[in-house]
């Protein structure tokens, strides 16, 4: 059957992209050494002029980043401190270097009490040591040491009202980085005047750095004014809880000072590296699929927006080229990147990708010899073992024989059991890295 050889298309796919962007191989083509010379893209930091050399870092892709970190430093690494998200610490690193593993797309004590141990690793560092910091993918959560006032309790319920109420990473970052001491520059801060050479495996739409794990190590653009602005938007002031209600309305008419800005001196000695990101993993994908012999487009690496609404144009796109061959000719690979949101409305199980292919399901149904695959690149996808999963123009008859109603599980929000029963979730388990969503358009 066609659709079987798009499901292995779509694998290749898959399997391609996400080898672009390995963490660890990223790390290599960006860090090396020579002698007593450590190489980081286009600046040499010569051993001999530091005293000690730290390892800090966090993200679900902090693991294999650090392991190539420590391969590259060997003798010359101190000690440090990572943070990944639980069921990452997928390898073994220096004995020196303490792994915490820790609470996402929420943060729990673990994230507090890992991220204190960090900061203590800094609290004594001169300018005379040198500390390479390992930044990836859900990092915001794992990285986390409340602003006075404010307790994990609070993070935590204004994190779960910002997700709810579907706002983007961006937003759900500006509130993060006005309740925290280590956000938003914070963690630059924390290091004294300590040279720091930050390597970002990126997982935000645009690579934007204050937004990558709401940017510990480089300037924050945005304001408490800005903060309080989305809380309005989403009608979430009489929500949040009283002390982060408190801290972030006195910010904003001016009673508390505000994040490092650009222009600070503080980042003067703050090195920033992104060495992988969605637009990497997108474009070998384009690779793979013309290896393939299908005509390909990579559409867009900026794809945001509602996860239904998104599955709509991808549907629309499949439609217009299955009946007009365009914007590419059959047989066609069309390749979309980026991260959509979901506003719950219902109680069931899934995340993002799997509701794009759900609701795309809907949309492409008797439509032949058509595959639409939706994934996460860090192998999950919202609270579930999934990456995404994968639809076809069969996939709501195949659903309906077995007595699963595609639009009652997506009003529900329920697109994980919409689609393991029918064998089509995307399993990947953790991939160690994170740049952000796929998806793919096959039709021939």
């Amino acid at each position: 059957m066609i659709d079987l050889d798009l499901r292995a298309v779509a694998h290749q796919l898959q399997q391609a992209a996400l080898a672009a962007v390995d963490p660890a191989e990223a790390v290599y083509r960006f860090v090396s050494r020579m002698g007593d010379q450590i190489l980081v893209a286009d600046r040499t930091y010569p051993l001999r002029e530091f005293d000690r050399v730290f390892l800090i870092g966090a993200g679900k892709a902090a693991m294999p980043m650090a392991d190539a970190v420590s391969e590259v430093l060997r003798d010359r690494l101190s000690s440090g401190v990572i943070i990944t998200k639980y069921q990452h610490a997928d390898r073994p690193l220096p004995d020196h270097v303490r792994v915490h593993e820790a609470g996402h797309p929420v943060p729990d004590r673990n994230s507090v009490e890992a991220t204190r141990d960090l900061a203590e690793l800094l609290r004594d560092v001169t300018p005379r040591d040198l500390i390479f910091c390992v930044i990836s993918g859900g990092g915001s959560s794992l990285l986390t040491l409340p602003a006075a006032g404010i307790t994990l309790a609070d993070l935590q319920a204004t994190t779960q009202l910002l997700l709810r109420a579907g706002a983007t990473i961006h937003e759900i970052n500006t509130l993060r980085k006005h309740l925290d001491m280590v956000k938003g520059g914070g963690l630059a801060r924390l290091a004294q005047g300590a040279p720091i050479v930050a390597l970002i495996l990126s997982d935000v739409i645009g690579d934007d750095l204050s937004v990558i794990a709401s940017g510990p190590t480089v300037p924050d653009p945005s304001t408490f004014a800005d903060a309080w602005r989305i809380v309005e938007q989403y009608d979430l002031a009489d929500q949040l809880p009283a002390a982060v209600h408190a801290r972030l309305s006195h910010g904003a008419s001016g009673e508390i000072a505000d994040t490092p800005k650009p222009g600070n001196p503080l980042f003067d000695r703050v090195q920033t590296v992104i060495i992988g990101s969605n637009a990497q993993a997108a474009q070998a994908a384009e690779k793979a699929a013309r290896q393939l012999k299908f005509n390909a487009l990579l559409l867009t690496t900026q794809g945001q927006g509602e996860a239904r609404e998104v599955a709509k144009v991808a549907a629309a796109v499949a439609r217009e080229i299955a009946r007009y061959n365009r914007p590419v000719p059959k047989p066609a690979c069309v390749i979309m990147g980026g991260e959509t949101t979901v506003t719950l409305k219902g109680r069931g199980l899934g995340g993002r990708n799997q509701e794009i292919a759900l609701a795309a399901a809907i949309a492409i149904e008797g439509l032949p010899d058509t595959l639409i695959a939706a994934l996460g690149t860090d192998g999950t996808d919202g609270p579930t073992d999934a990456a995404g999963a994968v639809a076809t123009g069969d996939t709501v008859r195949r659903a309906r024989a077995i007595g699963l109603d595609a639009q009652a599980r997506l009003a529900d929000n329920d697109a994980y059991h919409f689609f393991q029963p029918l064998g089509d979730l995307i399993i990947t388990g953790p991939t160690g890295t994170n740049v952000n969503d796929l998806l793919f358009i096959l039709v021939t």
